[in-house]
């Protein structure tokens, strides 16, 4: 019975804390994580955790900790790989993780760390922990119930009622191999990618997104101002922007920076449906980090897909309670 385990360590260390007032993890912390969430996991029955080596001191703490730690915890085996620094380790290791037979897949970063290991995972499920700096498709949970949750996952008690597929966008420029993004993608007119991190509305002209939310933080936030979209529920949003706009919306675009957005139009993309952008030259940036450059005017398509699968934490607490009265 085997989960995996990725932790990032480098996740919220962007320009947003700098700009923004964004607040960060320490490795301490996220060590401290991955402890609480062992307890969880070993308490419903998980036996074996298999981890990315994380570097900056993360596994030197975490294994400083479970020396420390009370019986009934399961084994803790880091990957023997090489790390490059670059997300190609995530990628690396969910392809191991997935050889070895990994129930779930649990993830402690931000929306970037947890779209490269989406598009590696294919149906195992996600238990998604927020420890980045704009975090919408990671949630902040308390990893004690998070490690337990994924163990009634793990261990077929709690079934797929507690799974929820999410929605992507697959984003293709001049017909390459699309990528995927989780929560949103924009298009602006900046042509290079720069620090990557999106924290000014500044120069957007188009925003797509998966599900939409008043309370993110991000640039998400706009389109949820705009009209509110389910997870999980096959429905996006195409939104543009124009200085011009009739309607203005006042969105959280990173944390402590709200910002008043001009808005031209939206509508409601279906599952499936493709949109062709006019070839053009900029960037576009998945889940708020500019990833894909158009230094010259070439054609860009975007898709809303099926996505990952993803632990639905309180849903799999509440079938063991049911469980629980039954017997």
């Amino acid at each position: 019975m085997c989960v995996g385990v990725i932790a990032n360590p480098a996740s919220g260390r962007d320009v947003r804390r700098l700009v923004a007032g964004a607040s960060v993890f320490g490795n301490a912390d996220k060590a401290a994580m991955v402890l609480r969430l062992m307890a969880g996991l070993g308490a419903t029955g998980v036996e074996r955790v298999l981890m990315l080596p994380a570097g900056d001191g993360l596994s030197t703490t975490l294994h400083r900790y479970l020396r420390a730690a009370p019986p009934g915890l399961p084994a803790l085996e880091e990957l023997e790989m090489a790390l490059e620094g670059t997300a190609r380790d995530s990628t690396v290791a969910v392809t191991r993780m997935l050889a070895e037979g990994v129930r779930a897949i649990v993830v402690l970063g931000g929306d970037g760390t947890h779209r490269v290991v989406a598009k590696a995972c294919g149906d195992v499920p996600l238990c998604a922990i927020s420890t980045g700096t704009n975090n919408v498709f990671p949630e902040m949970r308390e990893t004690t119930v998070a490690g337990m949750a994924v163990g009634l996952v793990a261990t077929a008690r709690a079934g797929r009622a507690a799974l929820r597929r999410e929605s992507a966008l697959a984003v293709s420029v001049n017909g390459a191999e699309p990528e995927l993004a989780l929560v949103d993608v924009s298009v602006s007119a900046q042509r290079f990618v720069g620090s990557r991190a999106v924290w000014r509305p500044d120069g957007v002209s188009e925003l797509f997104v998966t599900f939409a939310t008043p309370a993110a933080v991000g640039l998400s936030a706009i389109a949820g101002a705009l009209q509110p979209l389910p997870r999980g529920g096959g429905r996006g949003l195409h939104v543009r922007l124009a200085p011009d706009g009739e309607r203005t919306v006042l969105a959280a675009i990173a944390p402590g920076l709200i910002a008043p957005v001009r808005v031209a139009s939206h509508r409601v993309i279906e599952l499936g449906e493709l949109v062709e952008l006019a070839a053009g030259t900029g960037a576009i940036a998945l889940d708020g980090e500019r990833e894909l450059e158009r230094p010259r005017a070439v054609s860009a398509t975007i898709r809303l897909v099926p996505g990952p699968y993803t632990i639905d934490v309180d849903a799999a607490m509440a079938i063991a309670q049911a469980q629980r009265r039954t017997t």
